[in-house]
């Protein structure tokens, strides 16, 4: 079985909700890691890439149907470069990592590339088609976060709670205490912000061009 590495990592800084990237169309910082990944490994042969797996978790606005695809093109990637989407939800990431690696590994592929991406302030709203002809009932499903659409039976089978109502139940059943995730979240905030005084990611982050009026 061949080995897989990782041999180089870069990323967009992340935007808060309706944030400075709120303008930004999720397929255009797709494609900006990528663009800075070809410039800062000039000697790398791009035509070898097999495939580019991006996870993303939403896909209903302009992250369009197969946003890897996009994004790779946006790159300027070769036009015969495949790209798929990998919808995990908050696995979405790790998935993509560990596809390709699976690829290389049985010899499906030697050079591949990962990565993801989402805009959840430029998540649409969006309308079901009618049931009936000439019908005026229109109802609105918001894409940001969350069930949509929801099937009937799987909610009696399952439930359909949000992100964080799943949350308080996880801490309720495994008794996850208020002061253990505060002290979790410090320590996490800290070394991000460790990190970030010390430059430690400078070179694993390219900027992001906003269009602005000046």
């Amino acid at each position: 079985m061949n080995s897989a590495y990782i041999c180089d990592a870069i990323r967009t800084p992340v935007g808060r909700y309706g944030g400075a990237l709120k303008d930004v169309r999720a397929d255009d910082p797709g494609a900006v890691p990528l663009h800075a990944l070809m410039q800062r490994n000039a000697d790398v042969d791009w035509n070898a890439v097999d495939d580019v797996v991006f996870g993303c978790a939403n896909r209903a606005g302009d992250d369009n149907r197969n946003v890897a695809r996009m994004s790779l093109l946006l790159a300027d990637l070769p036009e015969k470069t495949s790209g798929s989407t990998i919808n995990r939800l908050c696995g979405s990431g790790l998935d993509t990592v560990s596809t390709p690696a699976r690829a290389i590994k049985s010899g499906e592929a030697n050079l591949m590339i990962a990565g993801g991406v989402e805009s959840m302030t430029r998540s649409p709203f969006v309308m079901g088609k009618a049931d009936s002809a000439f019908s005026r009932s229109a109802f609105l499903q918001d894409t940001t976060i969350g069930w949509r659409f929801i099937n009937p039976v799987m909610q009696a089978m399952y439930g359909t709670d949000s992100m964080l109502e799943t949350a308080e139940n996880v801490a309720r059943k495994f008794a996850i205490s208020r002061e253990d995730q505060d002290r979790l979240a410090m320590r996490s905030q800290v070394k991000a912000a460790s990190a970030q005084a010390g430059c430690a990611l400078e070179e694993k982050i390219t900027a992001v061009s906003v269009p602005q009026r000046k």
